[in-house]
C-alpha cells in the first residue's frame, strides 16, 4: 500500500494496519497520527492521546498488589 500524507497525517491500509499494528502503536507513541483506509474510503484516524494528566486518575493498580496483576475472576468473587 503507498502511504499518502495530508498535512498532518499518513493514509494506511486497514490490512497492512492490522498486520503490523506493533510497529504503528510504536509510531503513534511517539507522535505520528493515521488515516486508515478501506476501499478507498478513509475509516477512521488513529492519533497519540495528549498527555494530559487531569484527564486519566488511576483508580486502582492492581500490578501493585501482584507482579502481572490480579486475575478478573479472582476480582468478581470477591464482589
Amino acid at each position: 500500500m503507498t502511504k499518502l500524507k495530508d498535512s498532518q497525517s499518513t493514509f494506511i491500509g486497514l490490512k497492512e494496519f492490522r498486520e503490523k499494528l506493533p510497529d504503528y502503536i510504536k509510531t503513534i507513541e511517539k507522535g505520528s497520527s493515521y488515516i486508515v483506509i478501506k476501499r478507498s474510503k478513509p475509516v477512521f484516524r488513529i492519533s497519540p492521546v495528549e498527555n494530559d494528566d487531569e484527564m486519566w486518575e488511576t483508580v486502582i493498580d492492581f500490578t501493585q498488589i501482584r507482579r502481572g496483576g490480579v486475575n478478573i475472576d479472582e476480582i468478581l468473587k470477591r464482589l
